[in-house]
């Protein structure tokens, strides 16, 4: 059988939240798993050598991910998770599985793609196909790592040794890859949703861009083994653009509902109330909610990677700019809002003791990357509240680049809900026993509507 081998190259500095913890990435972990149990001899690949151990034992460190699927593909000897690169030659397929995140000027950082795509091509052999499956723009896949392939010298040696830097200049003579012919190189983005039990890593379409012709060929054996739909498109730079367009219709759909909900406020209208409403309409409309921020390793990023790329065409992408202005102003909007609740009760941040339910970004999961919570923490202490946090999920808040807090998740019993001024839910998990906390609680300030769902009513309840 084909070998497969997924590469996680994680990122150092935490740019991407959790990058460092979380290891062999989630999204990436399932695919490879669903290569394994499908008898397919997979590698995963990582430099975070730490979380190996864990994997080889059959365990998983990513809640949502079950232990039983791990155990199963290691005790198959179809899963072999490792952090020494010297056995890229020894598969057939390389799936490039890295962060792409953005600097502090919203530019892509293609650092983890080039990485990467270097310490393959040292170890290349003719025959192999690569797959890049990181967002990122159009035009990154023939831009950054074609050029890298096509430069490393044939070799059909699966022994091959990393080549000294400047090798490949003073061998000007030797035959180099084909694409199409001696290697095959494609894109296809990942498209997951994190605990969504209508959709699984096999069930969700996939798309696939080829180089070639013979690359997609190639792609599609390889993905059709697990894959129950594959959607071929005429490039990589399709594929690109098409995970692009997917999250940037939604980081727009967001903002829209976002900036809806703060004119629907000064009307008396509940924004929640008339999404439900529109949402029956059995065609032309689908719901968005708002939040208090957007949150995640896509929406929040994956916009400005076509925002940057289409400066090289002298074009300004507007609505994606203004999107990304309003979602970014959400926290400082609830913020606002939490200060006006407090004064209602004579009480000011400054000196109030605040506790926000939810730090993920997304309920039922222990993903933290670019999750709002973590900039609502930071909000309030700028303006002199005390805060702690709860989240069933997330027991110790991790260091990122943006944030070094030192914080443990409280308990919430009567006790200690009854010492805060202010409860702030940021993430509705399901976890939560909605009607014990409004009861237990001074006031709480609800960004989700999740207490009016649960059929918790109270004056102490607000909206943000």
């Amino acid at each position: 059988m084909v070998c497969i081998v997924y590469f996680f190259f994680q990122a150092e500095d935490g740019i991407r939240d959790l990058v460092r913890s979380r290891g062999l990435g989630d999204v990436y972990k399932r695919q490879a798993l669903e290569y394994a149990l499908k008898g397919f001899n997979t590698i995963g690949f990582d430099i975070d050598a730490s979380k190996i151990p864990i994997l080889n034992s059959g365990k998983s460190y990513i809640k949502h991910i079950k232990t039983e699927k791990i155990s199963k593909a290691i005790s198959s000897r179809k899963f072999f998770p490792t952090a020494d690169f010297s056995r890229l030659p020894e598969v057939d397929a390389i799936i490039i599985c890295v962060p792409t995140p953005l600097n502090e000027h919203r530019e892509p950082d293609m650092t983890y793609i080039e990485n990467s795509g270097k310490i393959i091509a040292q170890y290349l052999r003719a025959g192999q196909f690569v797959s890049l499956e990181s967002s990122t723009y159009p035009g990154t896949t023939e831009e950054i790592l074609l050029p890298m392939f096509e430069n490393a010298p044939i070799t059909q040696n699966s022994n091959i040794k990393i080549l000294p830097e400047g090798w490949q200049a003073k061998n000007s003579k030797v035959k180099k890859f084909v694409v199409g012919k001696d290697f095959y190189l494609a894109f296809s983005p990942e498209r997951e949703d994190p605990n969504n039990p209508k959709y699984s890593t096999a069930t969700i379409p996939k798309v696939v861009g080829g180089v070639t012709d013979n690359c997609l060929k190639v792609a599609l054996s390889i993905y059709n083994q697990v894959i129950v739909k594959t959607v071929p498109v005429s490039s990589p730079r399709a594929a690109e653009a098409t995970k692009l367009l997917e999250n940037i219709y939604r980081s727009i759909n967001i903002a829209l509902v976002n900036e809806l909900k703060m004119v629907f406020e000064r009307m008396d209208i509940d924004v929640w109330e008339v999404v439900d409403a529109a949402a029956t309409k059995p065609f032309g409309f689908q719901a968005f909610y708002p939040g208090p921020g957007l949150g995640g390793h896509c929406i929040p990023i994956d916009p400005f990677y076509l925002t940057w790329k289409a400066r090289e065409f002298e074009i300004s992408t507007k609505f994606i700019e203004l999107a990304g202005e309003i979602n970014t102003f959400m926290p400082y909007y609830v913020i606002e809002k939490a200060g006006e609740v407090l004064n209602k009760f004579k009480k000011s941040l400054n000196g109030s003791k605040v506790l926000i339910l939810g730090a993920s970004y997304k309920k039922d999961i222990d993903d933290m990357r670019e999750s709002p919570s973590l900039k609502l923490i930071e909000i309030l202490r700028e303006k002199g509240a005390k805060v702690d946090y709860n989240d069933p999920y997330v027991p110790k808040l991790p260091k990122t680049r943006k944030y070094q807090y030192d914080m443990e998740s409280v308990e919430l019993s009567k006790k200690n809900l009854a010492k805060y001024d202010l409860v702030l839910l940021s993430t509705d998990h399901s976890d939560y026993k909605y009607k014990f906390i409004a009861s237990s609680s001074k006031v709480v300030l609800d960004t989700r509507n999740a207490f009016e769902r649960a059929g918790v009513k109270s004056e102490k309840l607000f909206k943000a």
